[in-house]
Protein backbone atom coordinates (compact mmCIF):
# COMPACT_ATOMS: atom_id res chain seq x y z
CA UNK A 1 0.00 0.00 0.00
CA UNK A 2 1.41 3.11 -1.04
CA UNK A 3 -0.95 5.88 -0.59
CA UNK A 4 -3.55 5.83 2.18
CA UNK A 5 -6.99 4.69 1.36
CA UNK A 6 -9.78 7.10 -0.76
CA UNK A 7 -11.84 7.25 2.16
CA UNK A 8 -9.00 9.42 3.90
CA UNK A 9 -7.89 11.07 1.13
CA UNK A 10 -11.46 12.65 0.27
CA UNK A 11 -11.86 13.38 3.98
CA UNK A 12 -8.63 15.00 4.38
CA UNK A 13 -9.64 17.49 1.57
CA UNK A 14 -12.97 17.89 2.49
CA UNK A 15 -11.43 18.80 5.85
CA UNK A 16 -9.49 21.32 4.75
CA UNK A 17 -11.98 22.85 2.63
CA UNK A 18 -14.13 23.23 5.83
CA UNK A 19 -11.03 24.51 7.57
CA UNK A 20 -10.97 27.28 5.09
CA UNK A 21 -14.26 27.88 5.50
CA UNK A 22 -14.43 28.60 8.77
CA UNK A 23 -11.38 30.79 8.61
CA UNK A 24 -13.02 33.02 5.72
CA UNK A 25 -15.89 33.38 7.58
CA UNK A 26 -14.33 34.51 10.68
CA UNK A 27 -12.33 37.17 8.26
CA UNK A 28 -14.82 37.98 5.97
CA UNK A 29 -17.96 38.74 8.66
CA UNK A 30 -15.61 41.56 9.85
CA UNK A 31 -16.34 43.09 6.43
CA UNK A 32 -20.13 43.78 7.49
CA UNK A 33 -22.47 45.48 9.85
CA UNK A 34 -22.93 43.43 12.77
CA UNK A 35 -27.06 43.88 12.35
CA UNK A 36 -26.89 42.80 8.73
CA UNK A 37 -27.43 39.62 6.80
CA UNK A 38 -24.18 39.35 5.46
CA UNK A 39 -22.69 39.38 8.73
CA UNK A 40 -25.24 36.89 10.32
CA UNK A 41 -24.60 34.32 7.45
CA UNK A 42 -20.86 34.45 7.99
CA UNK A 43 -21.50 33.79 11.53
CA UNK A 44 -23.93 30.43 10.75
CA UNK A 45 -21.49 29.44 8.07
CA UNK A 46 -18.70 29.76 11.21
CA UNK A 47 -20.28 27.70 13.72
CA UNK A 48 -21.84 25.06 10.70
CA UNK A 49 -18.12 24.46 9.17
CA UNK A 50 -16.49 24.18 12.57
CA UNK A 51 -18.93 21.90 13.69
CA UNK A 52 -18.66 19.39 10.53
CA UNK A 53 -15.04 20.26 11.15
CA UNK A 54 -15.07 18.69 14.41
CA UNK A 55 -17.63 15.21 13.63
CA UNK A 56 -15.08 14.84 10.41
CA UNK A 57 -11.97 14.68 12.52
CA UNK A 58 -13.48 11.99 14.98
CA UNK A 59 -14.10 9.89 11.72
CA UNK A 60 -10.65 10.63 10.42
CA UNK A 61 -9.41 9.57 13.71
CA UNK A 62 -11.33 6.18 13.57
CA UNK A 63 -9.99 5.97 9.93
CA UNK A 64 -6.66 6.49 10.85
CA UNK A 65 -6.81 3.41 12.99
CA UNK A 66 -8.69 1.32 10.69
CA UNK A 67 -6.27 1.93 7.89
CA UNK A 68 -2.32 0.96 8.16
CA UNK A 69 -0.22 3.97 7.58
CA UNK A 70 1.23 4.17 4.27
CA UNK A 71 5.57 3.79 4.36
CA UNK A 72 7.03 6.89 2.97
CA UNK A 73 9.16 6.15 0.82
CA UNK A 74 12.72 6.76 0.72
CA UNK A 75 11.77 6.71 4.65
CA UNK A 76 12.86 10.07 6.29
CA UNK A 77 15.39 10.30 9.35
CA UNK A 78 13.62 9.15 12.29
CA UNK A 79 13.31 12.89 13.95
CA UNK A 80 11.11 13.67 11.36
CA UNK A 81 8.70 11.17 11.55
CA UNK A 82 8.80 12.30 15.60
CA UNK A 83 8.14 15.54 14.60
CA UNK A 84 5.14 14.50 12.34
CA UNK A 85 3.68 12.47 14.62
CA UNK A 86 3.54 15.48 17.27
CA UNK A 87 2.45 18.03 14.56
CA UNK A 88 -0.48 15.87 13.37
CA UNK A 89 -0.92 15.04 16.82
CA UNK A 90 -1.28 18.96 17.54
CA UNK A 91 -3.40 19.44 14.64
CA UNK A 92 -5.92 17.52 15.82
CA UNK A 93 -6.55 18.28 19.30
CA UNK A 94 -6.92 21.62 17.88
CA UNK A 95 -9.33 20.97 15.23
CA UNK A 96 -10.90 19.37 18.34
CA UNK A 97 -11.15 21.77 20.85
CA UNK A 98 -11.82 24.72 19.01
CA UNK A 99 -15.34 24.22 17.97
CA UNK A 100 -15.95 23.01 21.77
CA UNK A 101 -14.62 26.09 22.85
CA UNK A 102 -16.67 27.91 20.48
CA UNK A 103 -19.38 26.40 21.63
CA UNK A 104 -19.39 26.95 25.22
CA UNK A 105 -18.13 30.57 24.05
CA UNK A 106 -21.51 30.90 23.10
CA UNK A 107 -23.07 29.16 25.52
CA UNK A 108 -21.24 31.50 28.40
CA UNK A 109 -22.46 34.50 26.52
CA UNK A 110 -26.24 33.66 26.81
CA UNK A 111 -26.09 33.49 22.56
CA UNK A 112 -28.86 31.35 21.02
CA UNK A 113 -27.14 30.28 17.84
CA UNK A 114 -28.29 28.00 15.09
CA UNK A 115 -26.61 24.91 14.10
CA UNK A 116 -27.59 23.46 11.05
CA UNK A 117 -30.69 25.11 11.31
CA UNK A 118 -31.72 24.03 14.87
CA UNK A 119 -31.79 27.08 16.86
CA UNK A 120 -29.49 25.94 20.18
CA UNK A 121 -30.23 27.90 23.22
CA UNK A 122 -27.69 28.92 26.39
CA UNK A 123 -27.23 25.96 28.53
CA UNK A 124 -25.57 26.81 30.78
CA UNK A 125 -25.62 30.08 33.56
CA UNK A 126 -24.07 32.88 31.23
CA UNK A 127 -21.12 34.45 32.85
CA UNK A 128 -19.11 37.37 31.27
CA UNK A 129 -16.13 36.32 32.31
CA UNK A 130 -16.05 32.20 31.54
CA UNK A 131 -17.11 33.79 27.96
CA UNK A 132 -13.91 36.45 27.33
CA UNK A 133 -11.52 33.96 28.60
CA UNK A 134 -13.20 30.53 26.01
CA UNK A 135 -13.29 33.75 23.70
CA UNK A 136 -9.49 34.77 23.81
CA UNK A 137 -8.30 30.70 24.39
CA UNK A 138 -10.60 30.14 21.48
CA UNK A 139 -8.75 32.98 19.15
CA UNK A 140 -5.47 32.13 20.32
CA UNK A 141 -5.91 28.48 19.32
CA UNK A 142 -7.31 29.92 15.86
CA UNK A 143 -4.37 31.47 15.26
CA UNK A 144 -2.35 28.61 16.49
CA UNK A 145 -4.22 26.89 13.58
CA UNK A 146 -3.07 29.28 11.15
CA UNK A 147 0.81 28.32 12.17
CA UNK A 148 0.12 24.60 12.38
CA UNK A 149 -1.89 24.94 8.88
CA UNK A 150 1.46 26.25 7.32
CA UNK A 151 4.17 23.94 9.09
CA UNK A 152 1.80 20.86 7.94
CA UNK A 153 1.61 22.02 4.01
CA UNK A 154 5.53 23.43 4.26
CA UNK A 155 6.36 20.14 5.25
CA UNK A 156 4.56 18.29 2.56
CA UNK A 157 5.95 20.44 0.13
CA UNK A 158 9.21 20.23 1.54
CA UNK A 159 9.21 16.48 1.64
CA UNK A 160 7.79 16.49 -1.96
CA UNK A 161 10.34 18.96 -3.61
CA UNK A 162 13.52 18.98 -1.48
CA UNK A 163 13.56 15.17 0.11
CA UNK A 164 11.44 14.13 -3.07
CA UNK A 165 9.28 11.27 -1.27
CA UNK A 166 6.36 9.93 -1.63
CA UNK A 167 5.07 12.05 1.38
CA UNK A 168 2.66 14.27 -0.65
CA UNK A 169 1.44 11.71 -3.24
CA UNK A 170 -0.25 9.48 -0.71
CA UNK A 171 -2.72 11.77 0.46
CA UNK A 172 -3.00 13.20 -3.28
CA UNK A 173 -6.61 12.35 -4.80
CA UNK A 174 -6.82 10.25 -7.91
CA UNK A 175 -5.84 7.23 -9.08
CA UNK A 176 -6.20 4.14 -5.89
CA UNK A 177 -3.93 1.55 -5.24
CA UNK A 178 -5.48 -1.73 -6.61
CA UNK A 179 -4.98 -2.98 -3.00
CA UNK A 180 -7.69 -0.44 -1.56
CA UNK A 181 -11.45 -1.07 -1.20
CA UNK A 182 -12.17 2.01 0.07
Amino acid sequence: MTRFSRLQIHLHWVTLLLIALVYAAMELRGWFPRSSFAFSAMRTLHYNAGVAVWVLMFIRIGLKHKYKTPAIVPTPPRWQHHLATLTHIVLYVTFLALPLLGIAMMAYGDNEWSLMGLTVSPFVTPDDDTQFLLKDIHETLANLGYVLIALHAGAALFHHYIQRDNTLLRMMPGKSDTSQTH
